[in-house]
């Protein structure tokens, strides 16, 4: 829901696969229950570093 605000108040703000991110809590909130550990697994590993970084660089604007 963060990352929503923060784009309605601030769409130029540049945040890879913004839209997917929101998609996927979406997704865990609501149907947790059909969600693969594998999946989620690969998300972690594969995409939090990237997301880390991006707001690591926002916070130092």
């Amino acid at each position: 829901m963060l990352l929503s605000v923060i784009l309605k108040i601030n769409p130029d703000i540049q945040i890879t696969a913004a839209r997917k991110i929101v998609d996927t809590r979406n997704f865990v909130i609501h149907a947790y229950d059909s969600l693969k550990p594998d999946i989620f697994w690969g998300i972690v590993i594969n995409h939090i570093p990237l997301l880390k970084r991006e707001f690591e660089t926002l916070l130092k604007e």
